[in-house]
């Protein structure tokens, strides 16, 4: 049975060392079994206009969602207290596709005690903060296979997950 394909879904791809990184998390993948699909795996032709570049990588990373077996996703804030939204549009996606999402992200204690509120829940902009317990929004927490504090932690365990599902040999 091949390596199953892991899209490692996350804003890495702005990291200052990006290339590099995705090397890592491609190496880890491997450690386990797996074969990372990093979105800088793909080819993009240069001098090509902004928005057609910008097509050009949706409609790859999309292609990459649609031939893997699982997505690592990391849901650590970025930019704020939220998960990036293109990693959320991928984890979304995944879903969608019925294939198994393995988040990671720290810290994992609920909302309620990430988001500064009042004694209402409400933030300083006047919206509720959930309190269901979960360290992400309920659309992406319910919707994961597992979650882990880190990304080493998470390709262990979506190594073992997809060992029990048959997906990993």
């Amino acid at each position: 049975m091949p390596a199953p394909l892991i899209y490692l879904a996350g804003f890495d791809v702005f990291r200052a060392n990006a290339i590099e990184h995705g090397r890592y998390l491609k190496d880890l993948c491997a450690a386990h079994g797996m074969q990372g699909l990093y979105p800088f795996d793909n080819q993009v032709e240069p001098g090509l206009p902004p928005g057609e570049t910008a097509r050009l990588i949706c409609q790859q990373n999309i292609g990459m969602l649609q031939r893997c077996t699982a997505v690592l996703a990391n849901l650590n804030a970025f930019r704020g207290l939220e998960p990036d939204s293109g990693t959320a549009f991928e984890v979304g996606m995944a879903v969608a596709l019925e294939k198994p999402v393995w988040a990671y992200c720290k810290p994992l204690v609920p909302l309620r005690e990430q988001v500064p509120h009042d004694e209402q829940g409400l933030d300083a902009q006047g919206f509720e903060v959930e309190n269901f317990g979960l360290p992400r929004n309920l659309m992406l927490a319910c919707s994961w296979a597992g979650v882990s504090s880190s990304v080493e932690l998470a390709a262990e365990a979506l190594a073992r997950y997809l060992a029990r599902n048959g997906a990993l040999s």
